[in-house]
């Protein structure tokens, strides 16, 4: 995946694992209308209607039912439809509007479960201590693997089945904290650079390998920049919705 737009955007290639389990019914909101047009290449203006549509329809179907099949399927969506279906439907919505908020919950928990072991390690990073980050995000203080793939899932869940500006503000406190952890990762591993150097060590370490760990680093910060401003549109979101305006 890649980072774009100020937001975590998946890479359009990206590929889920077929179960070979028979492919369900789209869950309501992409049914077979939206599908074809979105394949006709259906103008802007259109697919801007259907996306916020679907969105509302698919948000409002769920609240209101009480069948767990359901929402298992809306829950993984991305997992049994493949990304490009929705990602044509919601990724092009501005951030402040309840598609792009949905795209962007999808596209979170899609992230955290496939870097588990990752995510896991940024976050006792950023949170080496429990503060109220870890409460609002519901993430113990050092979280495995599989706490990371179970708090994926409940954020997403929370926002169709709880309260959907609280399951916003604990994306963006979860986002928060893995941003920190590359922040403070970046900066180490320019810290130890630095202090190579100044040792005068440079001729055990390469111009080449000093250039690979200074843009390794800048990636690092880049992609932490990108997290905080998606934190923010949770955050945003979050407001909006508490105030009947997020549509």
């Amino acid at each position: 995946m890649h980072y774009g737009s100020g937001s975590v955007i998946p890479s359009r290639s990206a590929g889920f694992t077929n179960t070979g389990s028979p492919r369900p019914a789209r869950p309501g909101q992409l049914d077979q209308m939206m599908a074809d047009n979105i394949a006709g290449g259906a103008d802007p203006a259109q697919i801007n209607e259907m996306s916020h549509a679907s969105a509302a329809a698919l948000l409002d179907r769920v609240h209101h039912t009480q069948d767990a099949e359901l929402v298992e399927r809306v829950l993984t969506l991305v997992d049994r439809e493949g990304v490009d279906v929705i990602a044509e439907l919601w990724s092009r919505s501005e951030p402040d509007s309840l598609p792009g908020i949905l795209w962007r919950l999808y596209v979170l928990r899609t992230w955290m479960r496939k870097n588990r072991e990752s995510i896991a390690r940024l976050w006792r990073v950023g949170e080496p201590v429990a503060t109220t980050a870890s409460a609002i995000a519901g993430v113990d203080q050092a979280p495995t693997e599989d706490d990371i793939a179970h708090t994926a899932d409940s954020i997403l869940a929370g926002a169709f089945t709880g309260d959907f500006a609280i399951a916003l503000e604990r994306a963006a406190a979860f986002t928060d904290v893995v941003a920190l952890g590359l922040r403070i990762e970046a900066r180490n591993m320019t810290s130890r650079l630095e202090a190579r150097n100044s040792e005068a060590v440079q001729a055990e370490s390469s111009d080449a390998a000093k250039k690979q760990a200074r843009t390794k680093a800048a990636r690092l910060m880049h992609t932490a920049g990108n997290l905080f401003v998606t934190a923010k549109d949770f955050r945003h979101g979050a407001n909006l919705w508490r105030r009947g305006k997020l549509e």
